[in-house]
């Protein structure tokens, strides 16, 4: 376990402009450099890599455990960037920073924005889904991912049938947000081995696939000839983006290959319909994660995955 250790820290209170409609993340009237934790340690949750992954969950020493979004750059300085188990969005910096100096306000979409046009604003990114086109296995047969209905059949890895519970939708804009983290990953037919997938597969760089007993960060798995990078160029302005939510975490098929479905260590408030979950379930227990090792960086990767991916020709 990695143990680090935060000296200032910011939340913010999401709140709605009356004017707008548009739901936004401001940041709370605290006082002084810290609102009430000085310092603050938290913990990874995986492997000591000295290196937190947007969707790694933490486990700070003042609440049960905090999921890291990313960072941000705000008048020259960089923050980190956390959601909570509550649905509150946490910044943090190095120490000496003051309350002020954090960002003002951070949209619902995840983009940090502030009055004065010419801040260096970034942004937060995380993707955990399937791209359009993505054919799933159920019931009825392959079915795109966006053509999925609550209540449809889908087929585990296992052999099983779990009903879909919820389809989450995300918009993401290319034009924000740092370049690799908004490029999705293509799986050229064939590049995980026995023929998987049965087609080109894109998903998002932090959508989880099961390699090898492994769940396995696509973006973790880049080799730069089966498995690439999607150029943004071939995205356009923004595109949309689909996670299927079942009543439990689950492997299910993704054009043939195993794949992830939703787990709640990132907030569903990161998808556009968030709302319709909200009026339709409330409040859930938290999903329990399945028993596998996760891998989301290249060097989480055992090598002998990592080997054998390498020598895999496309199909």
């Amino acid at each position: 376990m990695g143990t680090y250790t935060i000296n200032s820290w910011c939340y913010y209170a999401e709140s709605t402009d009356i004017g707008s409609g548009i739901q936004f993340w401001s940041r709370q009237a605290l006082s002084g450099n810290n609102p009430g934790y000085s310092p603050a340690s938290y913990t990874e949750s995986a492997a000591v890599d000295n290196n937190l992954t947007p969707g790694e969950v933490v486990v700070p020493d003042y609440t049960a455990s905090a999921t890291y979004l990313g960072t941000v750059t705000y008048n020259g300085r960089e923050f980190l960037v956390f959601l909570d188990d509550f649905g509150r969005l946490l910044g943090s910096s190095e120490a000496g920073v003051a309350h002020a100096d954090f960002p003002s306000v951070v949209d619902f979409n995840g983009n940090y924005t502030a009055s004065d046009s010419t801040d260096d604003i970034g942004s937060i990114v995380t993707l955990i889904c399937f791209l359009a086109g993505s054919r799933i296995a159920s019931a009825k047969g392959q079915v795109a991912v966006e053509s999925l209905d609550i209540g449809d059949v889908v087929l585990t890895a296992d052999g099983g049938e779990v009903e879909v519970k919820w389809i989450g939708r995300q918009t993401v804009s290319t034009r924000f947000g740092p370049a690799e983290r908004l490029m999705p990953v293509r799986f050229a037919a064939g590049s995980l081995g026995d023929g998987l997938p049965h087609a080109d597969l894109t998903v998002t760089a932090d959508h989880g696939m099961l390699v090898d007993g492994v769940i396995c960060h696509a973006g973790a798995l880049v080799n730069g000839t089966t498995i690439t990078r999607v150029p943004l160029s071939e995205m356009g302005e923004s595109y949309t983006v689909y996670h299927v939510e079942t009543e439990e975490h689950e492997i299910i098929l993704a054009n043939g290959a195993p794949a992830e479905t939703f787990i709640d260590n990132v907030s569903r408030r990161v998808f556009d319909n968030c709302a319709e979950f909200e009026a339709l379930y409330g409040d859930v227990p938290e999903m329990e994660e399945l028993p596998y090792p996760r891998a989301m960086s290249a060097r989480q990767v055992p090598p002998l995955i990592q080997a054998r991916l390498a020598g895999t020709t496309a199909a």
